[in-house]
């Protein structure tokens, strides 16, 4: 049975067994309910109140770019992009990436993080991937901080945990400005 079309699909995770490394495939609309249980799961009701969830609330998130993690046939964990704009560059946050508590530490968040960032850079439309997170957690995977307070965001954030990913490695310092649209053209 897919967990996808459960009633619960987040709930139903408790009792998947974990045999093998994550891999990633596109997110379709089947998904929608596996990730909204599972952004319950991981992130509480607070969600709502956080910056980044504006942001995203400004923006249409990029589904061609909503990945979905899977351990032996088992979705596991989720991420998504927003496209947004910085000092006039295009580039995408990235988030929420979530993975379900009984399959965290198999690598699902990070191998989801270094797709997702590899499938939008590749595309050559956008010059960065932003990221609200721990330092700990992202820079081992290429992440840089940005110049605190460099990037103006619709809400508080804590300015040491604003991150970019980027081919062009100075802008973690020069990036700067408010998180506008996409621009066109």
């Amino acid at each position: 049975m897919s967990l996808v079309t459960a009633p619960s699909a987040a709930a139903n995770l408790a009792s998947a067994p974990v045999a093998s490394a994550p891999s990633v495939r596109p997110a379709t609309p089947a998904d929608d309910v596996f990730v909204e249980d599972l952004q319950a799961t991981a992130f509480g009701p607070g969600r709502f109140a956080k910056t980044a969830y504006r942001i995203r609330e400004r923006f249409k998130i990029d589904t061609s770019l909503s990945l979905i993690a899977e351990v032996d046939g088992t979705a596991c964990g989720s991420v998504w992009m927003t496209p947004i704009s910085i000092g006039g560059l295009n580039g995408w946050m990235l988030g929420p990436l979530a993975t379900h508590p009984n399959f965290r530490k198999l690598g699902a968040g990070k191998l989801l993080a270094r797709e997702v960032t590899k499938r939008a850079l590749a595309r050559g439309d956008g010059k960065f991937v932003m990221l609200v997170g721990d330092r700990d957690y992202y820079c081992p995977l290429g992440w840089e901080p940005t110049t605190l307070g460099n990037i103006a965001f619709p809400g508080p954030v804590d300015p040491s945990r604003v991150l970019v990913y980027a081919d062009d490695k100075t802008l973690a310092t020069t990036l700067s400005g408010p998180i506008a649209a996409w621009k066109q053209g």
